[in-house]
């Protein structure tokens, strides 16, 4: 027995007009995937890029492995959450980062979420990405 999934991008007329984002997903299917944070980690648990732009593209190439391994894709992504040591920064490479967004994941976009935190687990990453996606 197969179960179809769907998932609805919602953004109401009355909120501003979103951005690189969606206000609201609404989603149903048979599994939900948890993804764990992702920064800028290579293969062998370095981080592997000395840009902020650098590191966003590579978190998130990290968070989108782990979803095809759990047997997703991108348009399956229902909720991120971007935790960055540098708010500042983020809304400077803003378009920059979108582009990288759009060329790897597509242009459905989860409900986002931005956060400023103090510092990050791995010591020299700017950006830690997690999510949760809901398959067929």
């Amino acid at each position: 027995m197969t179960t179809e999934r769907a998932v609805h991008r919602v953004n109401p007329a009355e909120l501003s007009p979103p951005s690189g984002f969606s206000h609201a997903v609404t989603a149903s299917g048979s599994r939900l995937v948890f993804l764990a944070g992702q920064t800028a980690l290579d293969g062998g648990g370095r981080v592997a890029a000395d840009t902020f732009p650098g590191q966003f593209r590579l978190a998130l190439s990290n968070l989108l492995a782990a979803l095809t391994a759990s047997g997703g894709t991108p348009a399956d992504l229902t909720r991120v959450t971007v935790y960055t040591t540098d708010v500042a920064a983020y809304r400077r490479h803003a378009s920059e980062l979108g582009r990288a967004w759009r060329e790897l994941a597509g242009r459905d976009y989860p409900a986002m979420a931005v956060v400023g935190v103090v510092r990050l687990w791995d010591e020299t990453a700017w950006i830690e990405l997690d999510g949760i996606a809901v398959l067929p």
